[in-house]
């Protein structure tokens, strides 16, 4: 389990950023694999997600998540909702204290909010296509409409792939450039002629900068830790038909 230091500080929000280990899961999926996603046993996802949940305090029916499709579109929770009833979403934001809010990762960026002073937090899930198409702005947006103030949001940049590890084709690059020609500087040339690698964390970092809000990076590479952490990209590579999926969680622990 990992927290944050500046999330750790803020008074009535708990939080963590889970590793892949202390679950009940085997083989691919071990073992903290928190993701209905996978081909894993329903079962054994129901009680990874009890002991995850227990991190924070809560069990795992406390617990919303989403079905991801790597968008910018943010749901309110002010109440968790069955499982088959999971909005079509990357981002929750609440003010609902007991509501714990998780986000699936195996490579991708988890980002967690708190805005302590006003009572509100909120998650987000940062693949490429959510960070590109605004899904950090989008959260802090819908958190001020809760009540947050920019100034007293802090935020934490989870467990992801890091630059490192993730090499990616000229044309996602050209897309982020199409976009905001800045972002060239967050793609290093890679030693594949055309291909690039490229620095998620770093972009989604700087969304955080751009946005007025504090925020810190945990710093961890799911690609290159194998011990800790899922990673969908190191599955591809290795020709595992499967992965895990990896939480982070928050919530008010009190009103």
């Amino acid at each position: 389990m990992i927290r944050a230091d500046a999330l750790a500080a803020a008074p009535g929000i708990r939080h963590a950023f889970l590793t892949r280990q202390g679950g009940v899961s085997s083989g691919l999926f071990s073992s903290l694999n928190c993701g209905y996603g996978s081909g894993d046993d329903n079962a054994n996802v129901r009680a990874n997600r009890e002991r995850a949940a227990d991190a924070i305090g809560l069990g795992a029916d406390d617990l919303a998540t989403l079905y991801q499709v790597h968008s910018a579109d943010v749901v309110e929770v002010t109440a968790p909702w069955a499982l088959d009833e999971r909005p079509k979403a990357d981002a929750l934001v609440t003010r609902t204290p007991g509501v714990g809010l998780g986000i699936l990762t195996a490579d991708c960026v988890p980002v967690l909010f708190a805005d302590a002073n006003a009572g509100v937090v909120g998650a987000a899930h940062a693949g490429w296509k959510g960070a590109l198409g605004g899904v950090v702005a989008a959260t802090i947006e819908a958190m001020e409409g809760l009540g947050a103030a920019r100034a007293g949001i802090v935020a934490a940049v989870g467990p992801c792939i890091r630059q490192a590890s993730y090499e990616v084709g000229s044309e996602l690059r050209q897309a982020f450039v199409d976009a905001d020609a800045a972002s060239a500087g967050f793609f290093a040339a890679s030693k594949c002629d055309g291909h690039f690698m490229f620095d998620l964390a770093g972009f989604v970092s700087r969304a955080l900068a751009d946005a007025g809000v504090q925020w810190e990076d945990v710093g961890l590479d799911t690609y290159a830790d194998a011990d800790r952490f899922f990673s969908y990209r190191r599955a591809t590579h290795k020709g595992e038909p499967d992965y895990g999926r990896g939480i982070s969680l928050i919530r008010l622990a009190h009103g």
